[in-house]
């Protein structure tokens, strides 16, 4: 395995430490912060939510026309920027309309992950390379809103389409790659981590990395579909 060298080893270790100290004194100096931060998260979500709906109503024509589950996820598509808790809670609230199991997997285990990594502040790089991912959420729900107001045949809704194409290949492909070999350089030390964050390092990824492989291959088939169409 090769070696790292020490100059990266030093700047690595001062990072943590500074990564460290902020958690210390800032996130954990009131055992309240982080659970006072998620449910202030879930709160804005609510609120991104309801403005949505609000808005939605004044300035869209496409919105009043749409069925109540349409509505739901119209406004629910505008909060998914982070989110893992209040998307899940809506999906299971209204299973399986707005998603099946697939995004309860993928929520759950991103929840835990992240929680895992803000708790111990292990495996912190490799939460972040995951989250990275999320980049291709705004086109995806950019996507769905085109869909919605009829829109499919629109050059906007091509153009959405091959940027998804490219977000996902570097966002979900590529850098999933990158990650599995950075585990690889660096095994000797992810297997010094408890046992429950060694299994998240190697489970949660993989299990993402499959589920992104097999929506890009859908992403692949829509692109080529739309293209053909425009022949």
């Amino acid at each position: 395995m090769r070696e790292v060298p020490k100059q990266t080893v030093m700047a690595i270790k001062s990072y943590q430490n500074q990564a460290q100290l902020l958690v210390k004194n800032y996130l954990f100096a009131d055992p309240f912060i982080p659970y006072t931060s998620i449910l202030g998260g879930i709160l804005a979500c609510k609120v991104a939510y309801d403005l949505t709906q609000l808005i939605s109503n004044f300035y869209s024509k496409t919105y009043p026309g749409l069925t109540k589950i349409q509505r739901v996820e119209w406004n629910n598509r505008l909060v998914s920027v982070g989110y893992f808790v209040s998307d899940l809670a809506m999906i299971l609230w209204l299973y399986p309309s707005l998603g099946g199991i697939e995004y309860v997997i993928h929520h759950s285990l991103s929840g835990i992950a992240v929680a895992y990594s803000m708790f111990t502040g292990e495996a912190q790089l490799y939460t972040y390379m995951v989250l990275i991912s999320e980049v291709t959420t705004p086109e995806i729900n950019i996507r769905w809103y085109l869909d919605t107001a009829g829109m499919k045949r629109s050059t906007a809704y091509l153009i959405n389409g091959i940027v998804i194409f490219l977000a996902w290949l570097v966002a979900r492909v590529l850098l999933f790659g990158y990650m599995f070999y950075h585990v690889y350089l660096h095994y000797t030390q992810v297997i010094k981590m408890h046992i429950f964050g060694y299994i998240l390092v190697f489970g949660v990824p993989a299990v993402l990395a499959t589920m992104n492989l097999m929506w890009f291959g859908k992403i692949i088939k829509g692109v080529l579909k739309t293209l053909a169409k425009r022949q």
